[in-house]
This record gives structure tokens, C-alpha cells and sequence, in this order.
């Protein structure tokens, strides 16, 4: 068999020690970095690149292999296999690792040795998985810390701010990966970023961040509610952007998917065993955990002028200012009911959808208030109340019947105004939507969407949006095509 021939002819990476020559290693890949450039010394104005993975023979052995050289041929070499392929390395450098700078950004390893691949010397090749022992390809699964070190969720939240920088191990379920976002730095990078949500028996939601490619590719073929993970190595911080702790992968992480540990199993039976539970109820857990006030707002604002990133939170305030007698027109809209757009009083038709003058579609009335709101730090001006959101605080739809009775109507709010509104402050898209509401607020109750809502591409729950400007600030209402009414 493969492993039988791979014991008489390759060396045991248990066997290595430093000066060794002419080798040949086989082993599964169980992490691997980005490819990245750095400036020549030697060579003024040019660069050289590298990358990095991690390799296993054995439960009890792996080893970190770096690998240095032209662009061309790092790029190539790094593109020739993935995480979780067998390859076969012949001609390596063995050199003693420095324990402190190495595993500082690198995996730990057991032993004291590391590999350094030559580009005209050492040689990758990639084994098909019909070559290798099964017991090789098993290693896959197993982590490479304890299987019983590791912090649940629920332990994380708990210590929160205590755990701030710290890097530790993870056992949690997958319950979302979004979608990855790629941009550019001030200093004309690419890069990206990919946010995993994780949950267990103790924590509904917890985020995970991924900023390197190969973390997003593993990533990105996890089964949500059915994929359990064993993160070793993440780091551990307090986002203060969304008041919440979140875990990153860093370049000593090893994430072993499913692994093959009973407590593992324990995880997976129970996810399996609650996968019917509704992941809206999660999603919209997740807005439930801290609140903001207006002077903690107008800081964040401040801070983020100019920046596309947005940031979310629950407010607790009142309406402070509500003109009930302002004139009908500028409380009430028409809106197109086909797209949604604002259509004109005078000419009651929609430009935007209208094409066929035989099929013209109807026209509905829709709110759209400024109102200040306030809590015990001050005031935000000139919030703009619109559509279902103001039709549910105002306890009345925006039609024709309720136009007449509109100063009726408002003062009816009038009575009400302590009011919990979940928001997110925003600068661009709603993105990254965490946890940030406080557990055991009431989630608002639907109508049915209007028709652009059905075609809106986002997926979220209801939530209320908050555009800072230098002088304003807009609230309006995005709510998910899913139903959020009973």
C-alpha cells in the first residue's frame, strides 16, 4: 500500500533534525498563508515573495515549510495545491526554527525543525488521493491542540474584555459565511475580508473574520448547520466598532474542519438535532446585545466621516420634536406600487416602470416624517421616519382616510413617544450586521413587504438606518424580503 511504501521511502517528519540532505517528505497540508512580497536587499527595487504551509505525517507530527523566490514561481507553487492535498516535498533545507520569532506568526509545531524550499533546488510535487494511505488523509480531521482545549462561546462573551488580544482555541458550529469583500488600502493593496458567524449550545452568534485567501477558500465550502470547526490559534478581541468580542484568523491559525474528537460529535449531534429551529430567530438575536447613546453616536460619526464602513446599535430615546401640523404634502408621498420610487403628485404615473401606457401601475400614499429624537445625552435632528416604520409607530397606514385625520393620528404617537429603536448608523451599505441590541428587546412585527421590497436583495431582518451626514441624520427602514410577522 501507499503508506507502507511511503515508511521505506520517504523520512518521517519525526525524524528530522537540522543539515539533513537529499530528503523526501510526504504529508497532508493542514494550513497554508498568502502569498506576500517584500524588498529585495540584496537586489534594489525588486522584491521577493514567499509563502508558507504547515505539514502532517502523523497525529503527534507536523512541521512548517516556507518557501522563498521569484513572483512567478511562489505564485505558481502556492496555486499547485490547497489545504487538505497530499504533496510530496524532495530536496528541502532542514533548518532549527527559533522558537520565540517562529511561532510568533507561524503555527506551533511539536518539533524543533522547519523546512526552507529553494526555488532551484527543492521540488512540490501534488499526490492524487487514490496514492495515499487513508491514514494520511485522516490526519485532516484531527486538531492540532488537545481536543478538549478549547473556549466555548458562552466562556468568550462572559470574560469578554479580559480575553482582549488574547490567542486561544475555538470549538463552534458554522452558521453563516458571508460573502467575500474585496477592496483597496491607501497604499493601492488588495485585500478582502469574509465574516463567518459561529454558535454552540452557549452562544447564538459569534463572529470569526477572515482576511487572507486561503482562510476565505477554506471557508467558503462550509455546509451552514452543518459544519462543525476546531479553530486553533485565533485571536481574540474587542471590536469596539460593534461592542462585541469576535475571534480573527491570524497567521498561526490551523482550523481543522469536523473534527474527529468527541467533544466534536457532541457539538454536531446538537446542532443536527436543533437545525430546525428558525436561523431568523439567531439573526435577529444578534442585534440584541449592547445599546448606544447619541453622544457615543455622534463620536463614531465623527471618527468615520469619509468612511464606507458602517457601524450598528440600539437607541433608546424618545421623539422630541413631531410637527402635527405641517403641511400634507410633505408628510405623505405617492409612491409607485410596481417600484417604489416617489412619483409626482401633478402627473400620478410612474416614469420609472410605466413603459406600456396600456399597464399602468397604481400609486399608493406613503409617510415620510423629520422628527427629533432624544435620550439623556442629547439630540439627534431631523430624522427621516418613512414608510411601514412610521405606518407602525404611527399605529395607521398612509392612505387617503388617514390624511384627514392626520393631526389625529400624530397626536396618537403623540402618547407613545418612549420608544426602542434598533438602527444601524451608516455610512454605506448594510454590512456585518453583529449583535448589538439588548436581549429580550421586542423585534418589530410586519406587514406583508411591499412589491420592491420582494425584489430588494437584502436578506436581513428589520432594522432601522441611521445616513450621518455632516448635518443630518436620515432614519429609514430596510426589512427583509423573509417575513417577519406572525
Amino acid at each position: 500500500m501507499a503508506h507502507s511504501f511511503a515508511s521505506k521511502t520517504f523520512t518521517a517528519l519525526s525524524d528530522l533534525h537540522p543539515n539533513m540532505a537529499n530528503l523526501k517528505i510526504i504529508g497532508i497540508v493542514i494550513g497554508k498563508t498568502d502569498v506576500k512580497g517584500f524588498p529585495d536587499r540584496k537586489n534594489i527595487g525588486s522584491e521577493r515573495y514567499t509563502f508558507s504551509f504547515t505539514i502532517r505525517d502523523s497525529p503527534t507530527h507536523f512541521v512548517n515549510a516556507t518557501s522563498w523566490g521569484s513572483e512567478g514561481y511562489i505564485r505558481s507553487l502556492s496555486d499547485s495545491f490547497r489545504v487538505g492535498e497530499c504533496v510530496i516535498i524532495e530536496n528541502p533545507l532542514i533548518q532549527r526554527k527559533e522558537l520565540e520569532r517562529e511561532e510568533k506568526f507561524s503555527p506551533a509545531t511539536p518539533g524543533n525543525c522547519k523546512l526552507l524550499l529553494s526555488e532551484n533546488h527543492s521540488m512540490v510535487k501534488v499526490c492524487s488521493g487514490y496514492q495515499v494511505d487513508n491514514k494520511l488523509l485522516a490526519l485532516i480531521y484531527l486538531p492540532v491542540k488537545e481536543s478538549r482545549d478549547f473556549y466555548s462561546l458562552g466562556d468568550i462573551v462572559a470574560n469578554g474584555c479580559s480575553l482582549d488580544g488574547r490567542i486561544i482555541n475555538v470549538l463552534a458550529a458554522v452558521r453563516s459565511v458571508g460573502e467575500p469583500k474585496y477592496f483597496t488600502t491607501s497604499d493601492r493593496r488588495k485585500g478582502q475580508r469574509c465574516e463567518v458567524k459561529l454558535y454552540d449550545e452557549t452562544e447564538s452568534s459569534f463572529a470569526m473574520i477572515c482576511w487572507d485567501n486561503e482562510s476565505i477558500l477554506v471557508a467558503q465550502s462550509w455546509v451552514p448547520r452543518d459544519t462543525v470547526i476546531f479553530a486553533s490559534d485565533v485571536r481574540i478581541s474587542f471590536d469596539k466598532f460593534r461592542n462585541c468580542m469576535t475571534a480573527t484568523v491570524i497567521s498561526k491559525t490551523i482550523i481543522t474542519t469536523n473534527p474527529d474528537t468527541p467533544e466534536a460529535n457532541i457539538l454536531l449531534n446538537f446542532i443536527r438535532e436543533n437545525k430546525e429551529t428558525n436561523p431568523l430567530d439567531d439573526e435577529i438575536d444578534s442585534y440584541l446585545k449592547e445599546s448606544i447613546n447619541f453622544e457615543q453616536l455622534k463620536v463614531k460619526a465623527s471618527k468615520n466621516e469619509g468612511k464606507a464602513d458602517p457601524f450598528y446599535g440600539i437607541l433608546y430615546a424618545f421623539i422630541s420634536t413631531l410637527n402635527i401640523d405641517d403641511d400634507s404634502t410633505t408628510v405623505v408621498r405617492h409612491r409607485c406600487s410596481g417600484c417604489g420610487y416617489v412619483v409626482k403628485e401633478a402627473s400620478s404615473t410612474c416614469t420609472a416602470c410605466n413603459k406600456d401606457s396600456f399597464e399602468f401601475k397604481s400609486v399608493f400614499l406613503s409617510f415620510h416624517l423629520l422628527i427629533d429624537l432624544t435620550d439623556h445625552t442629547g439630540t439627534l435632528h431631523a430624522c427621516s421616519l418613512t414608510g411601514s416604520v412610521a405606518e407602525e409607530t404611527l399605529g395607521c397606514t398612509g392612505s387617503a382616510d388617514c390624511i384627514f385625520t392626520q393631526t389625529g393620528c400624530l397626536w396618537i404617537s403623540l402618547n407613545r413617544t418612549a420608544i426602542c429603536i434598533i438602527i444601524c448608523f451608516l455610512q454605506h451599505a448594510v454590512e456585518n450586521s453583529s449583535g448589538m441590541a439588548r436581549k429580550g428587546a421586542e423585534p418589530y412585527r410586519m406587514r406583508p413587504p411591499r412589491p420592491w421590497e420582494e425584489r430588494s436583495s437584502e436578506r436581513r431582518p428589520l432594522i432601522l438606518i441611521a445616513h450621518l451626514g455632516l448635518s443630518q441624520c436620515f432614519l429609514t427602514l430596510v426589512c427583509s424580503p423573509v417575513s417577519l410577522w406572525n
